[in-house]
């Protein structure tokens, strides 16, 4: 007997959902986290350890209520930053005055997950700041590719790393996009995205972007929920033309 306490607006095991979903209050949480990277973001300065940084970061989302998280906060800079989630890093490590840094939140708002990631630049290191950049318009055209075919999670991921390897990147398949409701998921369902074998739904998934340097230098992570444009009116990305070169 199927569980009644598993939701599923979507008729599909791998996309149910658990008693306190809400579609709009999960949109709050992810606009919460949203702003709460940013916030992050603008805490970090050149000089700072990993290990401060990530203090700051914690004391950051206390304030904003978001402390009470379903995975680790992380903040990686550098040489860090082509490993991330709970790979090992130097803590050690300082923010250079031209650098790189991502940071990667997985709060909670009450009964409902956010997820979200973005990388960073301080200084003017151009290499650094394409990555930066390039991260967030692989992101979008795998994003608008989910929109505009029938393509599975999985050839979701063959498509980035197409996108990526146009660009001389390389994609870190470690961070394969995952599953997001209410709190928690993974007892509901914890399956990659990168491994399904239909279209996935709007609002249920993370769609997770990691490249690196091909001499694993540095690296750009970018990570939201799997939306239509309208969520991402301010980005000038979300809209601009694939390049198919």
């Amino acid at each position: 007997m199927q569980d009644e306490s598993l939701m599923n607006p979507h008729d599909n095991p791998l996309e149910a959902v658990g008693p306190h979903y809400d579609a709009a209050q999960m949109l709050i949480a992810r606009e919460h986290t949203r702003a709460a990277v940013e916030a992050i973001a603008a805490a970090m300065q050149p000089g700072m350890a990993e290990s401060e940084a990530i203090e700051t970061a914690k004391d950051i989302l206390a304030d904003m209520g978001l402390l009470r998280g379903w995975h680790d906060v992380y903040v990686r800079f550098g040489g860090n930053t082509v490993q991330i989630g709970g790979a090992p890093a130097d803590p050690h490590r300082v923010l250079g005055e031209d650098d790189i840094f991502l940071v990667d939140i997985g709060p909670c708002w009450q009964r409902w997950e956010g997820d979200g990631g973005d990388t960073f630049v301080t200084g003017s290191n151009r290499e650094m700041a394409r990555c930066a950049e390039d991260v967030k318009a692989i992101f979008h055209e795998v994003r608008r590719h989910w929109l505009s075919t029938g393509a599975t999670g999985r050839q979701l991921y063959e498509f980035a790393k197409a996108s990526t390897e146009r660009r001389g990147w390389e994609l870190n398949f470690d961070l394969p996009g995952h599953r997001i409701a209410d709190f928690p998921h993974k007892a509901i369902v914890n399956v990659p995205l990168s491994g399904i074998e239909f279209r996935p739904s709007q609002q249920l998934w993370v769609l997770e972007i990691h490249i690196r340097d091909k001499d694993r230098r540095f690296g750009a992570f970018f990570e939201d929920m799997l939306l239509d444009d309208s969520y991402f009116e301010r980005s000038a990305l979300a809209r601009a033309p694939i390049d198919a070169s």
